[in-house]
Parts: structure tokens; C-alpha cells; sequence
């Protein structure tokens, strides 16, 4: 390829990203991404069942975290009960 179009796909990509992060920048400027009621919808549409469920579904996960981490410390000390060096 020649230089010039190299010189040429790099001024037209840099010009291009320029505008993207402007645009992106204004978008957050002027709140597009914000959205004031997403807590409160859901809180509104949410009923005791969902509320439960996700409950119950947060306890299994810290008891699985928990046991987990109970399994790989008992790995952990049976490696090292069973450690013998080099000799």
C-alpha cells in the first residue's frame, strides 16, 4: 500500500473516533444513559414471591461460596499434612 493511503486511513479513523467520543460524551452530558426510575419500577413490579425467590437464590450462593471455599482450604491442608521435601 502506499503511504498516502496509509496517511489517508489514519486521518479519516482518528477523525471518525473524534466524533464518536464527542457524541459519546454529550449522550452523557445531557442524561441519555440515566434512568431516575429503574429502582422504583422495580420495586413497584416486584412481588413477595420474586422477593423470596431472589432471597433464597442469594442464600444458596453464599453457601455455595462457602463451601467452596471450605473444600479448597481441606485440599489445601491435605497438600500439606502429605508434604514430604526432596531429600
Amino acid at each position: 500500500m502506499s503511504e498516502s493511503i496509509v496517511i489517508l486511513m489514519i486521518g479519516i479513523s482518528t477523525f471518525l473516533g473524534a466524533i464518536g467520543l464527542m457524541a459519546l460524551l454529550w449522550a452523557v452530558k445531557t442524561g441519555q444513559f440515566d434512568d431516575h426510575s429503574k429502582f422504583t419500577d422495580a420495586v413497584r413490579h416486584d412481588n413477595e414471591e420474586d422477593l423470596q425467590d431472589a432471597a433464597m437464590m442469594q442464600a444458596k450462593k453464599e453457601a455455595y461460596k462457602k463451601a467452596h471455599k471450605e473444600k479448597i482450604r481441606k485440599e489445601r491442608e491435605e497438600k500439606e499434612k502429605n508434604y514430604r521435601p526432596a531429600d
